[in-house]
């Protein structure tokens, strides 16, 4: 097989694994997640229902089009970090870039924080982000993979994004997080004041 052929071949499928996702949201946004089968989908995009699931193994799946993405994505910003660069900066600088892009008004987003069973698959997707994420940290420090510390990080880096997104600027949000984790209670203004003599008593 040619270099041409299988290039071809992946454009193809990348091209109908968009249409499904595309075909997806504007099916459940307009009807409803639960008002609208796999079949309709695949109609919708023009494909088989076999294809369907080569590409998307569930129904909810086909909101989540870029989980792999995400989580490669995650992973390189440890492991192809800057020489020197701590793996919590990077991180941080990661999450900051790609998490405050999200729009609260975005279709996709709307529909999911709208429909508890897709919420419920955000909420498993972003455990196994965490495990992966655990395993990368964990082989850039040197650290034992069930190390409270790789886990730990892996866990409030990945819940950064659910709080900073409430805020009105969540990008200086999450750098805060990120301060927090990296720095401790001891740094925050009101660490402080609690330890002014005679605070508490």
């Amino acid at each position: 097989m040619t270099e041409t052929t299988t290039g071809r071949r992946e454009r193809k499928k990348a091209h109908t694994r968009q249409a499904l996702a595309d075909a997806a949201v504007r099916l459940f946004t307009e009807h409803g997640f639960d008002n609208v089968g796999v079949r309709e989908v695949a109609e919708a995009a023009d494909v088989s229902l076999s294809t369907l699931f080569k590409h998307f193994p569930s129904k909810e799946a086909l909101v989540f089009d870029l989980d792999a993405d995400i989580e490669s994505a995650l992973v390189a910003a440890v492991r192809d970090r800057a020489p020197g660069q701590p793996v919590l900066h990077a991180l941080r600088d990661h999450m900051v870039h790609s998490r405050t892009a999200v729009r609260t008004d975005d279709p996709t987003f709307v529909l999911v924080e709208s429909t508890p069973a897709l919420r419920d698959y955000a909420r498993r997707m972003w455990s196994r982000h965490e495990n992966t994420l655990a395993a990368a940290l964990a082989e850039a420090t040197g650290l034992a993979p069930d190390s409270p510390a790789v886990s730990g990080l892996a866990r409030f880096a990945l819940e950064t994004p659910g709080i900073a997104r409430a805020s009105e600027d969540p990008a200086r949000t999450m750098r805060d997080l990120f301060a927090l984790l990296e720095h401790g209670w001891a740094v925050t203004p009101l660490a402080q004041q609690e330890d002014r003599p005679g605070r508490n008593g």
